[in-house]
């Protein structure tokens, strides 16, 4: 197996590059100001991007970035706030109330920078009107629960807010915004990544309400009772507060996708990229992806080998009570290996681009047709551990766990599958 996961790392480092912030920014940097410029970032990667901005931008710039906690970066004038993530904590209160201040009482000289990357609707609660930071909190455990697409999520985190879908651009108002994406989510919609705290997307409380009946969402009663209310619709983005508003993703998951394909092909093998926008259940994703993989091992159909299928996205996983440790990438990959068990030639690696999936310290995991054997061995049961959402247990003993450490941006998830 040693051989193969060198080559799905170097897959993997080479997606990450593509998303490097530096290179990133570089092409989309706006025209400079007569008055003040100002960055704001939120999300994963926001420190990163910060630290990039003033390595290329040769003017004075203030502001203030939050991202999670170990995700941080030297910057020397802008403010690095940690905070908590995928639950939203009091420091993320206290970065959502730092980044309104930073945008109040503008100029139309003046130029705010929004550095946006995936993550940032956990690290920006700003509950409206009564509702508190536990409410929020208990929003976001409900929604993760769900099984829900990251759309319909932010339909509904868009009610609950103060900062999100455009109300942080609003508040800029008259000065220039700028908002340069990383783009995490299936389709590149910029209003979805980190819930768009600068990219108003129109959307009403009934539809929010019928999106949670849809996915059998547990509001917390305080939310529900809000949104009932009427009380929390987004701006328009008709709204004159936008007129001078620009937004540009910057990186994506196709772009990091077609660079791992490139680093594929460079060393002698065919790669097809089978899609940048995969969503749904973690673990049905992961058996239609081993079944292409057995149909390719066994007819050289729909593609010949050796062959590196690569597909990236935002895969779910639906909780039913407690959950076990690990990921959506790490439960993908469980799957894949239980269908894939015992079958020569296969080789895999599922990870978050930006470095950590789930609640652990790895990105994802490596398997192969001898994972599942390697994990009965080691005392676990594999098809038990998937049931309760505990793939990061499985894999910890297989000894195929993936730690590569924060990468310094998000594009989300990340599957390459080798087949020899």
């Amino acid at each position: 197996m040693d051989e193969p996961r060198r080559i799905l790392t170097r897959l993997f480092e080479a997606a990450v590059r593509a998303a490097d912030p530096v290179e990133a920014l570089r092409p989309h940097l706006p025209e400079k100001p007569k008055g003040r410029t100002i960055v704001i970032g939120a999300g994963k990667g926001a420190a990163q991007l910060g630290r990039a901005f003033e390595t290329l931008w040769d003017a004075p710039v203030e502001g203030a970035i939050v991202t999670r906690y170990g995700y941080g970066a030297d910057c020397r004038s802008l403010r690095v706030l940690e905070a908590g993530h995928p639950v939203p904590d009091s420091a993320g209160l206290a970065g959502a109330r730092t980044l309104i201040d930073a945008v109040t009482g503008l100029d139309p000289d003046d130029l705010v920078v929004a550095l946006v990357t995936g993550g940032g609707s956990a690290l920006l609660p700003a509950p409206p009107g009564p509702l508190t930071l536990a409410d929020e909190a208990a929003l976001n455990r409900a929604l993760w629960a769900s099984g829900a697409p990251i759309s319909v999520m932010n339909r509904i985190r868009a009610q609950v807010s103060v900062v999100k879908s455009g109300r942080l651009a609003a508040l800029a108002a008259p000065a220039r915004v700028v908002t340069l994406v990383v783009s995490d989510v299936p389709g590149d919609d910029p209003a979805e990544v980190a819930s768009g705290p600068t990219v108003p997307r129109a959307g009403t409380p009934a539809e929010a309400l019928r999106f949670a009946a849809t996915w059998n969402i547990d509001l917390p009663g305080p939310v529900a009772g809000w949104i009932a209310g009427g009380k929390g619709a987004p701006p328009d983005p008709d709204d004159p507060a936008f007129a001078r508003n620009e937004v540009r993703v910057i990186a994506s998951a196709g772009r990091s996708l077609e660079a791992a394909a490139r680093a594929a092909r460079s060393m002698g093998l065919p790669a097809a990229v089978l899609s940048d926008a995969v969503e749904g259940e973690a673990r049905e994703v992961g058996r239609v992806h081993a079944a292409i993989a057995r149909q390719i091992a066994k007819t050289d159909r729909p593609f010949a080998r050796p062959v590196v299928l690569l597909s990236g996205g935002e895969t779910t996983v639906t909780l039913a009570g407690e959950g076990g440790r690990g990921g959506r990438n790490t439960e993908f990959l469980l799957s894949l290996a239980l269908d894939i068990a015992g079958t020569d030639g296969i080789a895999a690696l599922a990870a978050d681009t930006d470095g950590i999936d789930g609640s652990e310290d790895n990105a994802g995991a490596f398997a192969d047709g001898a994972s599942v054997a390697a994990m009965r061995a080691a005392g676990r049961d594999p098809a038990a551990d998937l049931a309760a959402h505990d793939a990061w247990g499985a894999f910890d003993a297989a000894g195929a766990l993936f730690e590569p450490g924060p990468t310094g941006t998000n594009v989300n998830d990340f599957r390459a599958i080798l087949v020899r």
